[in-house]
């Protein structure tokens, strides 16, 4: 099992930046896979970003391609969501989700353990 705590939500303008950070502990880190998922008020949890054991390999969901970008350091056992150009739609709580697969994946299902989750709100 992993514990996950995310970090670094918050209010933010249209178009501005914010960086969510994400602390691993129990499972050995460089592992698996992680990934970022967000749900908004009355929304299904939707898929955002994830990042495979290495830090090689990335995916993103269409609506952050190009604004959002996912790392990992896996000698501090954290993994970071960097935001650009956010807009009042990226409006969510934020997810961490670790999975047990070493490759990325996007379903939610496929992840075992998540955190608590952190609120980013983009105002216009």
């Amino acid at each position: 099992q992993v514990q996950l705590v995310e970090s670094g939500g918050g209010l933010v303008q249209a178009g501005g930046s914010l960086r969510l950070s994400c602390a691993a502990s129990g499972r050995t880190f460089s592992s698996y896979a992680m990934g970022w998922f967000r749900q908004a008020p009355g929304k299904e949890r939707e898929f955002v970003a994830a990042i495979d054991w290495s830090g090689r390999i990335t995916y993103y969901a269409d609506s952050v391609k190009g604004r959002f970008t996912i790392t990992r350091d896996n000698a501090k056992n954290l993994v970071y969501l960097q935001m650009n150009s956010l807009k009042p739609e990226d409006t969510a709580d934020y997810y961490c989700a670790a999975t047990h697969r070493r490759v990325i994946t996007t379903g939610p299902l496929d992840y075992e353990d998540w955190g608590q989750g952190t609120q980013v709100t983009v105002s216009s």
